[in-house]
């Protein structure tokens, strides 16, 4: 089968096409030919090695020392179950699917197997395969990081500092879900889109700083790694929560944060990926609660041009690849974009 490897890291460059083996599903596993998958800031980690200050010994020891552990990058896909395992109840051929493999990358390739328990989930009808392939990234970080560490409830006042990435995007949706009072912080370009999504106000950060607006919220929720609590820790309400997804090594090991007596924490780490939570987000975006944002597609060939656009920094919720020919115009036909396609003819 295709699939787009690394060797080393480096640029965008060290991403190139591979004829490798097609996997075979155990017994308790599914095997999916992947429609659609995505280039997110995780696959930028680990491709670049490009790790926050304090965190490059452990961005090797997770990745690997020398090289790369897996070659094969890609967190998120959307696709068809081809076969399943003897043990297999739950999936069948033909059923379409969207699941999230996280840590264990493996998604920018044509298949790839995964355990029917695991992070994988029935497609919903109302989203194409691009859009379920860009879903689960973001949602899958906003949601327990909002839900489950920072307890956030109806009536809450919350600000998203990046609001417009794919974390940012999920987030913003996911705190109106839980009856927050949303408001987001991107950059110009990007304002009537987190408008859209639902925030009930967006501060353009060209312009103003949110830091001194006199304003306060209940939680911070910061994507972009740009928010210490010295800077923020006025902004806070009485017990109010910064959510720091991208947190810096001190902030990490709790170097910082503050006191007991003032009542705010600073809330930073990991959340596992569940099930459970992707069967939850695969709800909400049924239900039409979660949309997914889709800036640009490009072909698998071109994953190399995809990461080189997420370098930037720029993308506004996710960067798709399709897998497949045929498909692609099938997938683009069903999909409404906030961004464009590549031309498929584009050099790389």
């Amino acid at each position: 089968m295709k699939a787009m490897t690394y060797s080393r890291y480096g640029s965008p460059d060290v991403v190139t096409l591979s004829e490798v083996g097609k996997p075979t599903p155990k017994p308790n596993e599914v095997l999916i030919r992947i429609l659609a998958t995505t280039v997110t800031s995780g696959d930028y980690r680990a491709r670049s090695l490009d790790m926050p200050a304090g965190f490059g010994l452990i961005g090797r020891l997770v990745f690997g020392l020398t090289g790369p552990r897996q070659p094969i990058l890609g967190t998120e896909l959307a696709g068809i179950v081809e076969s399943v395992g003897a043990e297999v109840m739950n999936f069948n051929p033909g059923d379409e699917v969207m699941a999230f493999t996280g840590g264990a990358y493996g998604s920018h390739a044509e298949y790839r197997t995964m355990p029917a328990t695991g992070t994988i989930v029935h497609k919903p009808a109302n989203l194409s395969f691009e859009e379920a392939a860009s879903l689960s990234f973001g949602s899958m970080t906003a949601l327990p990081f909002l839900r489950d560490k920072a307890r956030i409830k109806a009536g809450d006042t919350v600000l998203v500092v990046g609001a417009s990435g794919a974390v940012g995007t999920a987030a913003v949706q996911i705190a109106r879900h839980f009856g927050a009072d949303v408001t987001g912080v991107t950059s110009t370009a990007n304002v009537e889109l987190v408008a859209g999504l639902g925030a009930r106000r967006v501060i353009d950060y060209t312009r103003t700083d949110f830091a001194t607006t006199g304003e306060t919220w209940d939680i911070i929720l910061d994507t972009t790694a740009t928010v210490p609590f010295a800077r923020c820790a006025h902004a806070l309400k009485p017990g109010g929560r910064l959510v720091a997804i991208q947190g810096s090594f001190a902030q990490t090991l709790g170097i910082g944060k503050p006191s007991k007596a003032s009542g705010k924490k600073v809330i930073a780490g990991y959340v596992p990926a569940t099930a459970e939570d992707l069967r939850y987000i695969a709800r909400l975006a049924s239900d039409g609660e979660l949309k997914p944002v889709v800036d640009r597609t490009y072909r698998l060939e071109e994953a190399a041009a995809a990461h080189a656009y997420v370098d930037t920094g720029r993308k506004r919720g996710s960067v798709v690849l399709t897998v497949g020919a045929g498909e692609a115009d099938f997938l683009s036909g069903r999909l409404v974009r906030v961004g464009r396609t590549r031309p498929l003819s584009a050099a790389a």
